[in-house]
């Protein structure tokens, strides 16, 4: 089973939601859309299920133009954040309900519920009604009627983005579980990189209606092609900085300079954009090449194990993650230290010039 998207495009109302696409996704793979709010992953998701029409392009399933097909004669299983259950009826008959629409009855039926619900951990609330259990369970008999479908193509759209963390964290590691097996290509929309980062499988990074990158997980993560693509696959986004590099020296913010050690010895002199992730960004110089920046400390933010730290540098906004808690006082001059291994540089135009020594080591 393989679904392929062809040049798909969709504008509405003027207004475009998705731009020229073109993405293949084979049988038995986790397939995450990862992008901010509005980035356009539910809009690329209802056109594969087949619940819009593109305004240009085609949809293939297993090598079939089904663009003009109803998801209705699609095998299309899809799970939203919202939970969507029949508040009516039983958790049974909930997970039954697909498998009595298309016709399936008796003992077979009975046997694939139980199965679904036993996969699910749901055995025990069969009985109940879905308002009856706590929001997990409700999203787990979502997923079971999605599971219990035998689906081609299985679309799960922000499906824990309402439930708290410890059910979020139970249900991030069993997904991929629970559907390994069945051999459908699923794709996983999410807001944060590191649930993309705990699922697996391959990650497609979406901005304003446009997939920038779509490759192994982990490879998109450490080696983003542009800097849309790194701000994108980062919690808070990446911090970027305007460099030039004369010889041996680097020239940023305010008439600043700094030796260019490691990586960086190897560019060409000229104009970039270094990028580098929240969590490098130290207050304490750990390595004799660390390049310190002088910055003014704007507000901070704890967390209970870790403190954001949100930065001016020069007009530029930062933000760094320290691990800890650390009482900082708000406008004091803060002196930070970001190690050269984890500087990615990009073009002025942000095509991924080299990426970050570390990342290429891992």
């Amino acid at each position: 089973m393989t679904l392929e998207l062809r040049n798909i495009s969709k504008v509405v109302n003027g207004v475009t939601h998705i731009r020229p696409t073109d993405l293949v996704l084979e049988k038995g793979t986790m397939n995450i859309l990862l992008g901010p709010t509005l980035s356009g992953k539910t809009s690329l998701m209802r056109l594969m299920a087949g619940l819009d029409m593109p305004t240009g392009g085609q949809v293939f399933w297993e090598g079939q133009d089904v663009t003009g097909v109803r998801v209705q004669d699609r095998g299309v299983a899809m799970v939203y954040q919202q939970f969507i259950n029949y508040p009516s009826m039983s958790v049974y008959d909930n997970i039954a309900s697909p498998l009595r629409i298309s016709g399936m009855s008796g003992a077979e039926l009975d046997k694939a519920v139980k199965k679904a619900a036993d996969l699910i951990k749901l055995t025990p609330m069969l009985d109940r009604k879905p308002l009856e259990l706590s929001g997990g369970q409700q999203q787990r008999c979502a997923l079971a009627r999605a599971l219990v479908k035998d689906a081609g193509l299985v679309l799960l759209d922000e499906p824990l983005a309402n439930l708290d963390y410890k059910l979020r964290e139970e249900l991030r590691a069993e997904i991929p579980k629970i559907f390994e097996e069945s051999g459908a290509v699923f794709v996983y929309a999410t807001t944060e990189p590191e649930e993309a980062l705990l699922l697996g499988g391959s990650t497609a990074t979406l901005w304003e209606g446009r997939i920038t990158q779509f490759d192994a997980t982990p490879y998109v993560y450490r080696q983003p092609v542009d800097a849309t693509t790194a701000r994108v696959f980062s919690d808070p986004p990446m911090n970027f900085l305007k460099i030039s590099k004369t010889g041996a020296k680097l020239m940023f913010g305010d008439g600043q300079t700094a030796p260019a050690t490691g990586a960086l010895e190897d560019l060409a002199d000229g104009r970039y954009l270094a990028g580098f992730r929240p969590n490098h960004v130290e207050i304490e110089n750990h390595t004799k090449s660390a390049m310190a920046f002088e910055t003014s400390l704007v507000v901070t933010e704890l967390t209970g194990s870790e403190t954001f730290v949100h930065l001016d540098h020069h007009g530029e906004r930062w933000v760094g993650l320290l691990h800890g808690v650390h009482n900082l006082e708000i406008g004091a001059a803060l002196r930070v230290y970001l190690d050269p291994s984890h500087v990615y540089i990009f073009s002025e135009d942000g095509t991924l010039v080299a990426p970050a020594s570390y990342a290429l080591a891992a």
